[in-house]
């Protein structure tokens, strides 16, 4: 066990900066054994403090060569940690010279500078310019950076931030790139590539009418996956003008993908680097979710131009400030590309599923943290997907109009400076006259608040009364929570009608125009009038905020919501909680059990018959809640138990469906060449899901599977045959898989995917994937891979990780042992399935507690991994 205690940083120890760096040159010259990286730092001092201060600097693993203040050798500085500490200077400005080397051809971490497949690349969000040179490493201390690159000519292209300046030739063989950014920028947003790439051009003209030189740098194999990531950009670029009225700064928008890489991309100021497996695409290997997903990681990162470039952070605690920020905007992109009510489902599904979890577990953590350990352990999904839905609470509460004049007054008023939430929510309230004090609790409190609701009708004065009563559970070091303001989005559906029902009240917390009722206190009522019939109430339409919503829906209520519901997400809601109430009936062996589930097949087949339905629409509401969503519905959990139940229901509704399955498959046979626009992607996406139930029906379905995979003309349909046919355990499964990775191979993000198949196919067990840790696709420096494999078996293979007495535990706690001196962020990420314990039967409990203990005595445990595994074993948060 480490014998040392990390250091814990807390929100409220903040304090500004002592200096700040006006410019920043750097000079990064790349040798075969070490690269140079000779810094210029002006620095001028904060007047906010009355005496000069010691100068501090950040760096790690740095090998010092020199440092000189005003030209002049510094004798007496100490380094102590990851601090260079310097004696306070004779005057408030100064420039600051150092000479490092560094290694980045063994810096496996992945942090600061390092090689990736012969490729020099950097990634310095959050920490990572401390790896690169001394620098007060902190997002509030923005700098002007010019960058010189000298390296051999083997690395033929030169990039780093800004536009280019200069270029030309050196003695050795070796050349140089100059680059200049003039937008000031902190260090986490600096970014450099050398390396042997090709690249692809397009222009993009302006509103202003400026044309920006555009490009997209892969390696020389890779050109011919470059062009749908190019056409995303353009759609983003054209996006965010029309929509918020942001215009892109620079003469020139870099992309570069690299292949080893912890996140999926970085928004680096002028030069984003990828993840490969997020910017690479092409039609005969990229499915319908991957050129969803390239076209939304493509938006995001570029919408940080303005939303987390411009404007920044002050501290990494406002980290939701730019995430939760830009989720939003990457979202709403999609929506209004392809199908709204498609895209909420689809992140609600991923919210409730994960986050909740998140906000149930021993890192629960409020959306602005308060203290943490590693700060790479905060890119979580409370900071990014609940930070988008609390943006999108605040454009519930506005209106579209309201929120874009917000947010042209929050980049208007702090552009090229590093603020905070509280900065975004005040001029939400500022322009809108909504006080929103009370909405800030949003980023200061942890965990999924509950919204209790009952309704009832008086037909005498034709109202209907709705009380509200919120609670939230506690959670680590904060075990109270105040009331938060809540929006809720309502209809009343008409029980005999099945319509809309038109209303009013004279609640001063409800807006008539928006249909929004703003919850803020702990316990509320609401009256409508004018309600004509008997009603069931549509809460939370669009899913308007997010919480876990009680209401005492009877069967019959949910069945008028699912046929009848105006609102496409709340017809889906209502179909879930049905089947998760089914689902629950089984598990619980309680006596309704079979009643539910002949009202849930009475559901399905009138979905299933609607033929005015979008039929994207229809295969997600013919889709049960998955596992990891039905593990947080009760307590314990014997996930294999589960899986039993949830593959019973899945076989019971393509037994007693079978004919509407049978047409409503013969209906969406592939027919055209394949493209990815909504229709094709939404008949393949149900054609999938009868597939699956008339696999749950006969296994001898396969054969339809392995038809589908033989005869498919695109890697959506090939790789939906795949995984359903590997439901069913025989050779000829094991044959086309050996075919498929024969074909494939040498794809980088084709073996990733034929990886990630074989370690989450649910016949697949532990022994199984040890021996996929030993094959030639798989390597352990490489993140991809091991989120393929390891994060493919642990989070997507629940019945294989839980089996065989705890093994698949002590094979993910020898995996995250050894990454731990490998890549520590990416060891962290795996410890997620231990982090959930306290859910599971006392033999499960007992089990992963001993592989946390054992994680936990490794001498030499990363911080990262550290703040993980122990606040999972703090008894004090069970």
């Amino acid at each position: 066990m480490r014998t040392d205690t990390p250091q814990i940083i807390q929100l409220s120890d903040y304090q500004a900066p002592a200096y700040w760096v006006d410019t920043t040159q750097l000079t990064v010259s790349i040798f075969a054994e070490y690269t140079e990286v000779k810094a210029e730092l002006r620095l001028r001092a904060n007047d906010r403090y009355t005496t000069l201060q010691p100068i501090v600097l950040h760096g790690v693993g740095l090998d010092l060569k020199s440092l000189a203040l005003n030209g002049q050798t510094v004798p007496d500085y100490e380094i102590v940690g990851e601090e260079l500490r310097l004696p306070a200077p004779a005057e408030g400005e100064f420039t600051l010279h150092t000479v490092v080397h560094i290694y980045p051809t063994t810096n496996t971490s992945l942090e600061g500078l390092y090689v990736s497949g012969g490729m020099y690349c950097t990634q310095c969000e959050a920490e990572g310019f401390r790896k690169i040179t001394y620098f007060p490493d902190r997002p509030d201390v923005l700098s002007v950076f010019t960058t010189r690159i000298e390296a051999p000519k083997e690395f033929a292209t030169l990039l780093s931030n800004g536009n280019p300046i200069a270029a030309g030739e050196l003695a050795d063989d070796r050349h140089f790139a100059e680059w200049h950014d003039p937008f000031p920028k902190p260090a986490y947003l600096f970014a450099l590539v050398a390396g042997d790439l090709k690249d692809v051009r397009d222009e993009f003209v302006t509103m202003s009418g400026r044309t920006i030189d555009l490009r997209i740098y892969v390696e020389p194999h890779n050109l011919h996956k470059t062009e749908f990531a190019l056409e995303s950009l353009k759609k983003s670029m054209v996006w965010d003008e029309q929509v918020y009225g942001r215009e892109y700064d620079l003469d020139i928008f870099m992309i570069v993908a690299v292949d080893h890489f912890n996140m999926g991309a970085m928004e680096n100021k002028g030069l984003n680097i990828f993840n490969s497996a997020c910017v690479l695409a092409d039609l005969e290997t990229t499915t319908d979710d991957g050129f969803e997903r390239i076209e939304a990681i493509v938006a995001h990162e570029y919408f940080h131009n303005w939303s987390g470039n411009r404007v920044t952070c002050r501290d990494w605690f406002q980290l939701s400030l730019k995430e939760g920020f830009t989720v939003f905007r990457d979202a709403e992109f999609t929506a209004d590309t392809h199908a709204r009510a498609v895209k909420r489902m689809d992140d609600v599904t991923l919210l409730r599923t994960s986050q909740f979890a998140e906000d149930a577990g021993p890192m629960a953590h409020p959306i602005r943290p308060d203290s943490y350990i590693e700060i790479n352990n905060f890119y979580t999904l409370t900071v990014y997907e609940k930070g988008a839905e609390v943006v999108r609470m605040l454009h519930t509460l506005l209106g579209a109009e309201r929120f874009r004049a917000a947010s042209d007054l929050y980049f208007e008023r702090f552009d090229g400076q590093a603020v905070t939430t509280e900065d975004f929510v005040n001029c939400m309230a500022e322009v809108s006259g909504i006080d929103l004090s009370q909405f800030q609790r949003w980023y200061d409190q942890a965990g999924t608040p509950r919204l209790a609701v009952t309704g009832n009708y008086d037909g005498a004065a034709q109202t209907f009364t709705l009380q509200f009563s919120q609670s939230c559970p506690a959670t680590p070091g904060q075990p109270n929570k105040a009331p938060f303001h809540i929006p809720v989005k309502l209809g009343l559906v008409g029980k005999n009608s099945g319509s809309d029902l038109t209303f009013s009240t004279r609640h001063p917390g409800f807006d008539s125009e928006l249909q929004v009722f703003s919850l803020r206190e702990r316990d509320d009522t609401l009256v409508l009038e004018g309600v004509s019939e008997d009603a069931v109430p549509s809460l939370l339409r669009d899913f308007s905020a997010p919480v876990i919503l009680e209401y005492p829906y009877t069967v019959e209520d949910l069945r008028r919501l699912v046929s009848s519901d105006s609102n496409a997400f709340n017809r889906w809601d209502a179909m879930q909680t049905l089947a998760t109430r089914t689902l629950l009936a089984a598990v619980q062996e309680q006596a309704e059990h079979g009643d539910l589930q002949a009202v849930l097949t009475d559901a399905m087949r009138d979905v299933l018959q609607d033929a005015d339905l979008d039929p994207a629409v229809k295969a997600r509401l013919l889709r049960l809640p998955g596992q990891a969503y039905m593990a947080e519905q009760y307590k314990p959990v014997d996930p294999v138990a589960l899986d039993q139940v949830h593959t019973a229901l899945r076989r019971h509704l393509g037994q007693a469906l079978q004919a509407e399955w049978i047409a409503v498959f013969e209906q969406t046979q592939p027919s055209g060449t394949y493209a990815f626009e909504h229709h094709q992607v939404a008949r393949r996406a149900l054609h999938s899901v009868a597939l699956s139930y008339r696999i749950m029906a006969d296994q001898n379905a396969w054969r339809l599977a392995a038809e589908m995979y033989r005869a498919a003309d695109n890697m959506t349909d090939q790789s939906a045959a795949l995984q359903l046919w590997g439901q069913v355990a025989n050779e000829e499964w094991d044959n086309a898989m050996a075919a498929f990775y024969q074909r494939w191979h040498k794809d980088a993000q084709m073996a990733e995917q034929w990886l990630s198949i074989r370690a989450s196919a649910p016949r697949v067990r532990v022994r199984e994937v040890e021996l996929l840790t030993e094959h030639d696709g798989f390597s352990w420096t490489n993140p991809n891979r091991v989120r393929s494999v390891i994060g493919g078996f642990a989070m997507r293979n629940p019945v294989g990780f839980h089996a065989d007495n705890g093994a698949g535990y002590r094979f993910l706690a020898d995996s995250i042992i050894r990454l731990n001196s490998l890549n520590p962020q990416i060891a962290a990420r795996l410890c997620t399935p231990f982090t959930y314990w306290r859910r599971y039967t006392p033999e499960i409990q007992a089990a992963m507690q001993a592989q946390l203990k054992r994680i936990l005595d490794v001498e030499t445990l990363s911080k990262d991994v550290y703040e993980v595994v122990s606040k999972s074993l703090d008894t004090s948060l069970a």
